[in-house]
């Protein structure tokens, strides 16, 4: 529900509440790593956001969090390794429509 919240609406702050709720349930689980560093990155908390979603990332390598992580570090202008990080998950899941998304948006 946080990350729903979070990547569809601008409630940012309940977002927040909840996946702080699930962190303290599951600090390591990589899905609910993701979903608090993507309302940090939408609450424009860059640096708390990239280092939650690379801790997601290097636990789970899926193409979404790699979406994830890459917006982060492209808004924080590390746009070299926000595209390396694309073009691997890409290799390795080719068809995420998330990651598809990412890309067609920067013009990758």
């Amino acid at each position: 529900m946080g990350y729903t919240l979070a990547d569809n609406t601008r409630r940012y702050d309940e977002a927040l509440v909840l996946i702080e709720r699930a962190m303290r349930l599951k600090p390591d689980d990589a899905a609910i790593l993701d979903s608090m560093g993507w309302v940090k990155f939408r609450l424009g908390e860059l640096d708390e956001a990239v280092t939650l979603l690379r801790a997601a990332y290097a636990k789970q390598a899926e193409a979404e969090i790699a979406a994830h992580l890459g917006e982060a570090l492209w808004r924080k202008g590390e746009r070299e390794e926000a595209t390396l990080i694309w073009r691997e998950a890409l290799n390795r899941q080719p068809d995420d429509a998330a990651l598809r998304d990412t890309l067609r948006r920067h013009g990758l």
